[in-house]
């Protein structure tokens, strides 16, 4: 089949046609593109979450100790990333806010996410769930559904009041790590039922049976499918949003960085290794430009 002489002198143009118009996309994308100071460390930031955010028994038996939090604490052993920002941009000191609650589950975000937005920062940290899968039973977790709804509710009213804010996503820790380092230590198990701490997951923490290792499985799953979700609504915020990649879940944790008072949140040591891991995935932060 031959074209009609009538087209031929449109493609005999497509050359040249290409070539403007390539060079007129490059010039739009190294417009659109972002620049490599594009995330200037931030003059003041939040963290939302719950007892791990807040430094829960860090620092005394059974009390916040915000000092020692890996986002938003002052504490200069953890430093934490409020402390690696500061030393950057030294703007931030008394502006960094713990919105974080004890005992907090993903239907409270966006209520710390209002205060996030009250608060004008810049930075959000966001660390969430572990509450909504260590419930009293497997039963009573949160479904994967809620937990996304959440998340974008909370993520929605964060672009609305603060469109210019970077928020960072951590995913949750791997639950089924702490049975795996705990499971053989007397105290461990004793302040799990002492407690009833994550009797989701840690409930017959001796128990080899079916009907406990396949219990088991199913709440790391939950921990998996709610990363799952975090990931995606992170992606669909945008380019001011940074997930993990799953760093936090996949650290390696052992006893000696868990509290010796409940033998589930972070001690200082927990917390300092959650501030190294979640900073070395987190933004690329650069000096602003002058």
């Amino acid at each position: 089949m031959s074209l009609p002489r009538r087209m031929l002198p449109r493609f005999r143009l497509l050359p040249a046609l290409a070539a403007a118009l390539a060079a007129t996309v490059t010039a739009t994308l190294a417009l659109a593109a972002p620049a490599s100071a594009a995330d200037p460390f931030p003059s003041s930031m939040a963290s939302t979450g719950d007892s791990i955010t807040r430094g829960f028994n860090a620092c005394g038996f059974y009390v916040d100790c915000t000092s020692r939090s890996f986002s938003t604490g002052n504490d200069a052993g953890v430093n934490s990333h409020f402390r690696r920002i500061m030393a950057a941009n030294p703007a931030i000191v008394g502006h960094n806010f713990n919105d974080a609650e004890t005992g907090a589950t993903v239907s409270d975000l966006p209520g710390q996410i209002d205060l996030a937005v009250g608060q004008r920062v810049e930075y959000v940290t966001v660390l969430i769930g572990a509450n909504d899968a260590c419930a009293d039973s497997e039963l009573a977790m949160t479904s994967v559904a809620t937990y996304r709804g959440h998340i974008d509710t909370a993520l929605a009213r964060l672009k609305s009041g603060l469109p210019g804010a970077r928020v960072y996503i951590m995913s949750i820790p791997d639950l089924k790590r702490l049975w795996e380092v705990g499971r053989r230590n007397t105290l461990a198990r004793t302040a799990w039922s002492l407690f009833s701490i994550c009797q989701s997951m840690l409930a017959n923490p001796t128990s080899v049976s079916p009907i406990d290792a396949n219990r088991r499985d199913r709440v790391r799953q939950r921990v998996i499918d709610y990363n799952a979700q975090l990931e995606a609504a992170c992606a669909a915020y945008g380019s001011l949003c940074k997930y993990d990649g799953g760093a936090v879940f996949n650290y390696p944790f052992v006893l000696s960085q868990i509290s010796g008072w409940d033998y589930f949140h972070p001690n200082t040591q927990g917390q300092t290794v959650l501030a190294a891991t979640s900073w070395a995935a987190g933004f690329a932060w650069t000096p602003a430009l002058v």
